[in-house]
């Protein structure tokens, strides 16, 4: 039956299909006749065939969000850089990663505007890692720790940034919050890019135990973020924040490219993941590598972030909001002079600018407990 009302189903369209159907819809929607039923759904006419077809508007927004987002979460990326390729797991002497894995979910929560901190003018008395989480929206991202996450500072009462990391890590002397720790993270996120087709599951002897290691599968997103990683720490006085997440299928219209980048140079940095991706770079190259890395996590790890760099911070030197986050009793400091710093800082502003609804002063807030590792683990 043509003229019959049809479910938009996965195998019956393509994507370019309903596309076009609902791009014409929304082009000439006083010509297009609507149904709107009780559940939500809307159905109209397709001109080109007279077909009718249903769809649930909230699908497109679902849709638009996973396109602004890249195919790995931030805390993948920073396993996927700490872990051997072949061997499949991670070195067993690094005691960074764990904690700096609990920072980049929140992180990622804050990069898709979940949560963000606390307003008010109490707030401006503390530092950045001390400011209070806030959710700001409960819808769930579809990842499973970051809607654990989610549900856990929904749940608890009010804690500033750094009391997070340590309660998600397990590293609080408060008897209560031991329940707000998450568990086996590191298995759980290899688990999940084994379901993205990433990694794959095997099984080695270590003396008299089998344990599941977690190989490389595909080595294409990590050599992407490898990649972006030395487009920063190894080369030349400049970056180009356009070319980052150009691999992704959906590359242009993802969300906070400089930022992401950005942050997870910095945690890769805090977990102590460098080492694999520089150990090719001969050691007085290497050695400036790190030191870039480090000046990065400086610059951004405060509030207002990068301050000293040519483009004012964020948010800009001289705003209303630039001056209220300014302790007290700051004087004026010496201008960066990194080229590579400043340029991150430039594109990092502009995203600010764009994102109004995404809290800088969060993602500020955890980069700034990472710029402190050496003294908090």
């Amino acid at each position: 039956m043509s003229s019959g009302l049809q479910r938009r189903r996965g195998a019956a369209r393509t994507d370019s299909d309903n596309g076009s159907v609902l791009s014409r819809h929304g082009s000439s929607a006083s010509n297009v006749p609507e149904q709107h039923s009780g559940s939500g759904s809307v159905a109209l006419v397709d001109p080109s065939d007279g077909h009718r077809v249903a769809y649930d508007p909230r699908d497109l927004g679902e849709r638009d969000e996973s396109d602004a987002n890249p195919r790995l979460t931030l805390m993948e990326e920073i396993l996927l850089l700490g872990l051997k390729d072949r061997q499949g797991y991670l070195s067993f002497w690094n005691d960074n990663i764990s904690y700096t894995l609990r920072g980049c979910i929140l992180l990622e929560l804050a990069f898709r505007g979940r949560i963000g901190t606390a307003r008010g003018a109490d707030q401006r008395r503390f530092d950045a890692a001390d400011r209070v989480i806030q959710v700001r929206n409960t819808k769930p991202t579809g990842e499973v720790l970051l809607d654990e996450t989610l549900r856990l500072i929904r749940s608890a009462s009010p804690a500033g940034i750094a009391d997070w990391i340590d309660m998600l890590s397990g590293e609080t002397w408060n008897v209560s919050r031991f329940n707000m720790q998450l568990r086996q993270v590191r298995e759980r996120l290899a688990k999940g890019l084994v379901d993205k087709g990433v990694l794959r599951t095997e099984k080695r002897n270590f003396l008299l135990f089998d344990m599941p290691t977690h190989p490389v599968a595909d080595a294409a997103p990590k050599d992407a973020v490898m990649r972006r990683v030395l487009a920063i720490v190894a080369r030349g006085t400049s970056v180009h924040t356009e070319s980052f997440y150009k691999e992704e299928a959906h590359g242009a219209a993802i969300s906070l490219r400089a930022t992401r980048t950005v942050c997870m140079l910095c945690a890769a940095y805090s977990a102590d993941v460098l080492e694999n991706t520089l150990q090719h770079l001969p050691y007085e190259n290497r050695e400036s590598a790190f030191q870039r890395a480090s000046n990065i996590l400086n610059e951004f790890g405060q509030w207002p972030m990068a301050p000293d760099t040519p483009c004012g911070g964020i948010p800009p030197h001289g705003t209303i909001q630039a001056m209220a986050a300014r302790p007290v009793g700051a004087g004026p400091k010496k201008r960066s002079t990194d080229h590579v710093a400043a340029d991150l800082a430039l594109a990092v502003q502009k995203e600010a600018e764009a994102h109004t609804s995404i809290d800088f002063e969060l993602i500020a807030g955890v980069l700034n407990v990472f710029s402190r590792m050496d003294t908090l683990v």
